[in-house]
């Protein structure tokens, strides 16, 4: 696997900033919620939309300061210390507990696959593996896959894994992953495939051939 993009740090960040509604609508779409890129742009305007709950108002606002977040702190250090205070944005008041390791079992929707209840050193020692990938844009898609399949909280891994993907991807001028409406059915049902089996090959390959943005220069 090859860099699709090769950015400047200052690059990317124009990018994650100037298409900041466009991946959080496409976060939020890829949670399930149903909510248009219009209802996006107008939340994080601050204007109030009738229509939506307050939870999915919440997702919208949650989004947000986690990829604000992401920006702000990109030169950090990626280990599990950083994804925890990613998920503390993502499912802030969604979930039992938020930036914290699940500590209980939990059940995915559409398979039969149990993740394991994430032991923090195991974790740890998995994360390190992973970024060891020589490959940056490989790595990133790699800890995405891993961290939504692991389930390491009770709300908002498919969010948290794909944002922390996106700080790598940002932090190396890789662009950006984004899974765009066209491709979010193929991708469930890829994902939904990948939980059952383990193998990533596939959607790896998806991922990868079409749902990166980035920049071209002539």
């Amino acid at each position: 696997m090859q860099n699709k993009y090769e950015l400047t740090l200052e690059q990317n960040i124009f990018l994650a900033k100037s298409n900041l509604v466009n991946n959080i609508y496409a976060n939020a779409r890829m949670e399930g919620l149903n909510i248009t890129f219009p209802d996006t742009k107008t939340i994080l305007d601050g204007v109030n939309v009738p229509n939506l709950k307050v939870d999915e108002i919440q997702c919208i606002l949650n989004l947000r300061d986690a990829w604000k977040y992401v920006i702000n702190n990109i030169q950090d250090k990626f280990d599990l210390d950083f994804i925890c205070k990613v998920n503390e944005f993502v499912a802030r008041n969604e979930s039992l507990s938020w930036g914290k390791l699940r500590n209980g079992n939990v059940q995915i929707t559409g398979t039969d696959y149990i993740p394991e209840i994430p032991n923090e050193e195991c974790v740890k020692n998995e994360i390190e593996q992973i970024l060891k990938i020589e490959n940056t844009t490989e790595r990133a898609i790699e800890y995405m896959l891993y961290g939504m399949r692991s389930q390491l909280f009770w709300d908002g891994n498919k969010r948290t894994s794909t944002i922390c993907a996106n700080k790598i991807m940002i932090e190396n001028g890789n662009g950006i992953i984004k899974i765009s409406d066209n491709h979010l059915h193929e991708f469930t049902i890829l994902l939904s495939e990948f939980y059952s089996s383990n193998d990533n090959s596939t959607i790896k390959q998806f991922i990868y051939d079409n749902c990166i943005d980035g920049i071209h220069f002539s």
